[in-house]
């Protein structure tokens, strides 16, 4: 039994600690905030779930498995933490090869899933997007309230023997036989040497009063080209819209920045004019900005650190990592054993000019 220090608790962290205790280790872990921390990547009312991402069938076989296991979270929490209320992918022109929308169906397909297929009279029968004319619907898939899945991961590692630290800032790395940094964004000023493989950005997100007649399912409004996605209708009135796109380079500590801009509150009505009219004057009850550590590629990171085997970094979200929280915490255990998923290795010579989520609009 190893003695483990797993510094930052977002959904990254907090899994990583729970699975390193199940494996027999002694855990500690730290937060420099209250868990959920208000700045993390994971925390938020809603993050979506999904298995589509286009042609690429890694993510889309691991989602799979990732599924099934948020299906058996709600029996082991004793509540719905995640929603199974179908996503739904749209386009404003047919879908065509290449596309994420059409690669996802294909993939689906091929792999044995059933997927409805709409057309423009289909998408506005089912809900209130207006202007699309392809796309289709997975029942497989939906939304976790993602702050609440993190704060409730962190009290069932308080039950299973973790000790957990909030509110305990670190200065340097703690006396540990291994270390586990799941900072997020911080891990490009902590380490400096991989810090040009990364980038830090802000995505603006919506909570919009909506009226009761308003129907969604989590949705993708062309969202490779637009970057626009958004969810069902929350029991507190308001439907929650955010963008996957581009985003704006940011210092994840800068309060300055944490403010959504009249830019993109001006690109959000623009948006709700186009696509979701019944919106389009709705009062904005809310907005946030949604750090993404994006690593160059937008593949995760996680892999023990070459000349310091005893340290791994887990980062690199890149805006798609929480739907995969059952199984964050084993790849994180397996890497910390020595047993590195590839497409997750240390790669500090990362300078990829694009980024390869499928579902990002750049």
């Amino acid at each position: 039994m190893s003695r483990i220090a797993v510094v930052g608790a977002g959904i990254f962290g907090v899994t990583a600690a729970l699975e390193l205790r199940r494996r027999g280790h002694r855990v500690s872990l730290y937060d420099a905030g209250e868990i959920p921390h208000p700045l993390a990547e994971s925390t938020d009312v809603s993050k979506a779930i999904r298995m589509d991402y286009g042609a690429d069938e890694f993510y889309t076989s691991h989602m799979e498995r990732a599924l099934d296991a948020w299906r058996g979270w709600n029996a082991m929490f004793g509540e719905e933490v995640f929603h199974e209320t179908g996503a739904m992918f749209v386009t404003r022109a047919p879908m065509e090869p290449g596309g994420f929308e059409y690669e996802s169906f294909e993939m689906l397909v091929r792999r044995g899933h059933t997927l409805e297929r709409l057309d423009a009279r289909a998408i506005e029968s089912r809900c209130s997007l207006r202007g699309h004319v392809d796309g289709y619907f997975n029942t497989e898939g939906g939304w976790a309230a993602s702050g609440r899945v993190v704060a409730r991961l962190a009290a069932m590692a308080r039950d299973e023997g973790v000790t957990v630290l909030e509110s305990t800032p670190i200065t340097k790395l703690p006396e540990a036989d291994a270390v586990v940094l799941a900072c997020g964004a911080w891990i490009p000023s902590l380490l400096p040497e991989i810090a040009p493989c990364f980038r830090t950005v802000g995505q603006p997100v919506f909570h919009i009063d909506a009226p009761d007649d308003v129907k969604l399912p989590v949705f993708g409004a062309d969202i490779a080209r637009t970057g626009w996605y958004g969810f069902p209708r929350h029991r507190d009135g308001f439907v929650k819209v955010a963008n996957h796109g581009v985003g704006r380079v940011m210092h994840p500590s800068s309060e300055g920045e944490r403010g959504v801009t009249s830019e993109e509150e001006s690109r959000l009505r623009d948006f709700l004019r186009e696509s979701l009219p019944a919106l389009a004057s709705a009062t904005i009850r809310k907005t946030r900005i949604c750090v993404y550590c994006d690593t160059a590629d937008e593949h995760f990171w996680i892999a023990p650190h070459p000349d310091r085997p005893n340290l791994v970094v887990a980062t690199g979200g890149s805006g798609h990592a929480f739907k995969f929280a059952p199984l964050l915490g084993g790849w994180i255990a397996d890497a910390l054993e020595g047993n590195v998923v590839d497409r997750f290795r240390w790669r500090a010579d990362l300078r990829s000019p694009r980024g390869e989520e499928a579902a990002r609009h750049r």
